[in-house]
């Protein structure tokens, strides 16, 4: 089987989590902080981070487009937390002017779940995810207040002021996109990273 080149925006977030668990999963990884740097790559990966501040990065460093046309053009992408917000199509309560990569027909509220003290964890049952509940943490973290079609719900929070919100979406055009409000690459668990490696290898 051949090992796929997964990508991960190093320009800002927890990129070194993110190369770690993929490399666990025998993915070979490299960083993307130019837009040469996508050539070649079968997947990408928008780690958890300051979304504002990935946009303005990724503008600068004339990233933007390049990762908008490479979506559109059906490289699979995951994004956990500020990656989820780089992958809506609609921000609310984002800053003016900030824009997105783009893909997932959802609408992400920023910072939906309050302040860095409002930080949590909770396990959670996940569509695709075999193995049972998946432990979340939260951080800062956004939710999804509203999904187009085509989009699959994959998690959502159970109890508490959160109950029912969404967590984990799958979408795209082929199906290709996978988006987190969490950081699975902050708990030693693999397997969201593991769905996202299967989805790469099917699109090979």
């Amino acid at each position: 089987m051949t090992t796929p080149v997964i990508g991960v925006f190093a320009l800002q977030g927890d990129v070194r989590e993110h190369v770690r668990t993929l490399e666990g999963i025998g993915a070979d990884v490299v960083p993307v902080r130019r837009p040469e740097d996508i050539d070649g790559i079968a997947g990408l990966v928008l780690p958890g981070g300051e979304s504002t501040t990935m946009y303005k990065l990724a503008a600068a460093f004339d990233l933007l487009e390049p990762l908008r046309k490479a979506v559109a053009a059906g490289l699979p992408a995951y994004g956990s937390c500020a990656g989820m917000i780089m992958l809506a199509d609609t921000i609310q309560d984002g800053i003016d002017g900030q824009h997105t990569i783009g893909g997932l027909d959802i609408v992400v509220r920023r910072n939906a779940f309050g302040r860095q003290v409002d930080s949590f964890e909770a396990d959670l049952d996940f569509a695709e995810v075999d193995g049972g509940p998946v432990h979340a943490v939260f951080i800062r973290a956004p939710w999804v207040e509203d999904i187009g079609a085509g989009v699959q719900v994959l998690a959502r929070v159970e109890g508490g002021p959160a109950d029912g919100r969404v967590v984990a979406v799958r979408g795209g055009a082929d199906g290709q996109l996978l988006a987190t409000s969490f950081h699975p690459e902050l708990t030693g668990d693999a397997r969201v990273h593991e769905l996202f490696l299967r989805m790469v290898r099917e699109r090979s």
